[in-house]
């Protein structure tokens, strides 16, 4: 497998929640969504800066939605996985599975 594009922990945590959330990914759900599926605070802004960085990478693509009243006429910028980013995103899969199944089982000892 010769991966030529790699992500980081974050970028890869940002882009598997970006699909998971679907037609639904904008900077705060995605903070919410991490925090609630993994029990962990992360900063809206380093959010955006990653979101922004894996569609230069051209694995998100993104648009604005309406204006509401309730965010006072600001529009969401909506997120959504390209095919490049679903095909990296399960090539780090397979590789990380690979792995695991080289190892030997975990036995957990009662100290």
């Amino acid at each position: 497998m010769g991966r030529t594009n790699f992500l980081g922990e974050f970028e890869e945590l940002i882009l598997t929640v970006v699909l998971i959330l679907n037609d639904d990914a904008y900077g705060n759900t995605i903070v919410s969504a991490i925090k609630e599926h993994q029990n962990r605070e992360v900063n809206l802004s380093s959010v955006h800066i990653t979101l922004y960085r894996l569609e230069e990478k051209g694995f998100l693509q993104s648009d604005m939605g309406g204006a509401t009243q309730a965010r006072g006429g600001r529009r969401k910028r909506y997120f959504r996985i390209t095919n490049a980013g679903k095909a990296l995103l399960q090539e780090m899969k397979d590789a990380r599975t690979s792995l695991w199944e080289l190892t030997p089982q975990l036995k957990f000892s009662h100290e």
